[in-house]
């Protein structure tokens, strides 16, 4: 201790600081060598949280966790939708893979449960240790702690897969010269291995949520990314064509584009250019889960028209770049906010026999939904033996690790009711409603019913009817009637603009009560509490951490009436009476939020002078007026109103178009005039000002 009894800081050398730091966790190596003592870059408060969870609460516990935290960092440390952006890469056990920038772990969990061999590289030793504390139970994992160019010279040159997700755009941080990110890529791709592929996520700097409304994610301010970061920063993310520029000036030719959706961070669909969105897929973009946004626009709508006109590449929210052999997945679409027993992902596969549609589970408790699904497909193909409906094939190999089906050409039911409802050709939805009633009716006494026979999962072609999901086959008995007020309002439900739809009309059609539908509406309440789990969607977990949307329109439109209620209306009467075209509007007269003060001028040919301090009812209170810099005192010769005076210099407006008229003539005028105004205004309702009107009337009559 010092003098006045403070213990004094004790100071560790380098080396006995980092012989102090755990080189294992569990089965997680960590290497420290390059490691400068200190970390450079921290959260915090919310590390030490994130240490505490991963050392204490199980994997599966994290959604339960995240529900209740309501808190971004959790969210995005912690949230398995973190890893669907690797999950469908091919890695598999005889695979090393390298991960730069692997933080907390979110990717690194789902990286060790695929390859062989996994090597982590991070700057902060807080991270790692979450890293490690999360997947302890992991053997395959090296955390090199340190900085990238120190660490970087000692790594193999022969992984399968070099991954940098989220870390690209961090290219001149790594890597301090005159062109950082070309460098920071030639430097990645001396690891990759002749056959191997470096995988890139990140945000594109022109995605489409940015001109929607949605902060930049690096500096958290509006349009900087689209405006070229005027004002710096550590990050730079890029267009498709300036991530292509890049690629090619630094040799590499053989590349793919991939475009998760709504984007990289919490992927739930992996497009690609062998299968881009279709018109009406991408609805889920209210997704500001860290910070308040903008609506600047329907972005379901926006990408509709990018999609028909082939731009859909250059503004996908974020980009998967592979270098190397283009993997068979040419689409994946993920279900893993589910209840553990039916999570899986679909994939859409290039193989060497054709196209093939795999659903795969995603947890060892979802193995027996999948495999249901061949006996679902045999079930179904019983009940419409017969019928015009076609049930597309399912097949399990023979280790049962995925259902198979075949791959069908055509347009969904949805997409062909939409183009109907749309174009008010009610005769053609009809036709297509009233056919799709009679296929799903065959066999309805068979006990056996598929209950999400909505229309997206029908494939029209040629008038040939196909289901080509039916994940959701029960055996028992559901009226036809049911199953199509379900897709009826599953489709109403998921469009706004199908709200046109005449329900009452299909209610009719299907002869429902309205106690059915209550019935039917609780039975689908309660089917989606079994496939979720009770657990929240994202949309409920956004709105819990409690960030806003801000629509834009309404937002001007309001902005547009502060800026016609901060503003007067005078009129000049020079000796023909009052006039729009000799009157003026006057901005900005407010001195403060509720003061008018305003010089009008005027010359010796102008008879009178009326001002309408607002356009709308309200109270008004004269404080001064001066001509020519000398008080006037205000009587029934020189000024009237439409108003009624409630007390001396006050007078209410009951009317949206309120009135002072000066009789500058009574006044001591000359040749140049200016009259000065100063009074308060405060805006009442209509039915307010008429009762304090008639207020003043009652009390005048009593006097």
């Amino acid at each position: 201790m010092n003098q006045d009894g403070v213990r004094k800081p004790i100071r560790l050398q380098q080396e006995e600081l980092i012989s102090s730091l755990p080189e294992r966790i569990g089965s997680v190596r960590l290497d420290y060598s390059h490691y400068p003592g200190k970390d450079l870059y921290s959260d915090g408060a919310i590390e030490d949280e994130l240490l505490g969870i991963v050392k204490n609460a199980s994997k599966v516990e994290y959604q339960e966790l995240i529900e209740e935290k309501n808190s971004w960092p959790i969210l995005y440390h912690l949230s398995p939708l973190r890893a669907n952006i690797v999950d469908w890469l091919p890695i598999t056990k005889e695979h090393k893979v390298l991960e730069i920038g692997s933080g907390c772990g979110a990717i690194t969990d789902k990286l060790a449960q695929k390859a062989g061999e996994v090597t982590c590289v991070d700057l902060s030793a807080r991270r790692s240790h979450i890293n490690a504390w999360r997947n302890q139970d992991q053997d395959n994992i090296t955390i090199h702690v340190g900085n990238f160019k120190d660490i970087e010279p000692e790594l193999p040159a022969d992984y399968d897969f070099v991954c940098l997700i989220g870390v690209f755009e961090y290219g001149a941080s790594y890597i301090p010269s005159k062109t950082p990110y070309e460098d920071f890529l030639k430097i990645m791709l001396r690891h990759v291995k002749k056959s191997g592929h470096l995988v890139i996520a990140i945000e594109n700097k022109l995605g489409l949520k940015y001109f929607a409304g949605c902060k930049e994610d690096h500096l958290g301010t509006w349009f900087s990314g689209l405006e070229g970061y005027p004002d710096g920063g550590s990050a730079r993310t890029f267009s498709r064509k300036g991530l292509c520029r890049i690629l090619e000036s630094c040799g590499v030719s053989d590349y793919s584009f991939y475009y998760p959706y709504p984007d990289y961070k919490f992927p739930t669909v992996i497009y690609s250019d062998r299968r881009l969105p279709v018109v009406g897929e991408l609805t889920d973009n209210i997704r500001n889960f860290d910070r308040d946004r903008l609506i600047t626009f329907n972005e379901k709508y926006v990408y509709d028209g990018l999609i028909e006109d082939g731009s859909f590449p250059d503004f996908s929210n974020s980009f998967m770049v592979i270098t190397g052999e283009m993997p068979q997945a040419t689409y994946v679409k993920y279900s893993n906010d589910r209840a553990e027993s039916y999570q899986l992902c679909t994939a859409l596969l290039e193989t060497a026999e054709g196209r093939e549609i795999r659903k795969y589970p995603l947890t060892e408790q979802a193995k027996g939904h999948v495999r249901e699904m061949e006996h679902s497909c045999r079930l179904l193909k019983e009940r419409y033996a017969g019928s015009d409906l076609r049930i597309n094939e399912c097949t399990l190999p023979a280790d049962g690790s995925y259902a198979g089906f075949d791959f069908e050409e055509g347009v969904t039911l949805e997409e062909l009711m939409d183009k109907a409802l749309f174009q008010d050709d009610t005769e053609e939805f009809e036709r297509l409603f009233e056919r799709y009633l009679q296929l799903i009716s065959y066999g309805e006494d068979s006990g056996v019913t598929d209950y999400d026979l909505i229309f997206a999962n029908i494939l029209v072609k040629d008038d040939r009817f196909t289901v080509i999901d039916y994940e959701w086959t029960m055996e028992e008995k559901i009226s036809t009637k049911e199953i199509a007020f379900r897709a009826i309002y599953c489709y109403i439900l998921e469009e706004e603009r199908r709200n046109k739809l005449d329900l009452d009309r299909i209610m009719n059609k299907l002869h429902i009560t309205q106690q059915e539908a209550e019935e039917y509406r609780a039975r689908e309440e309660a089917f989606q509490k079994k496939v979720t789990g009770k657990h929240k969607s994202m949309g409920e977990i956004r709105a819990g951490i409690g960030t806003y949307c801000i629509d834009v329109k309404k937002l001007a439109k309001g902005h547009l009436q502060k800026i016609l209620d901060e503003r007067i209306q005078v009129y000049r009467d020079f000796g023909e009476g009052f006039s729009e075209q000799n009157s003026e509007y006057l901005p900005d007269v407010y001195a403060d939020e509720d003061t008018i003060e305003v010089d009008i001028p005027f010359d010796g040919n102008v008879r009178a002078l009326r001002v309408d301090p607002a356009d709308r009812s309200c109270i008004v209170r004269m404080e001064e007026v001066l001509l020519n810099g000398s008080r006037v005192q205000l009587s029934d010769k020189n000024f009237a109103t439409n108003g009624r005076k409630v007390k001396d210099q006050t007078w209410v407006f009951a009317t949206m178009d309120p009135g002072m008229t000066f009789s500058v003539l009574e006044m001591p005028v000359t040749g140049e005039n200016t009259l000065h105004l100063r009074m308060k205004l405060s805006p009442v309702a209509m039915d307010m000002a008429f009762d304090v009107m008639n207020g003043c009337k009652h009390l005048f009559r009593k006097g």
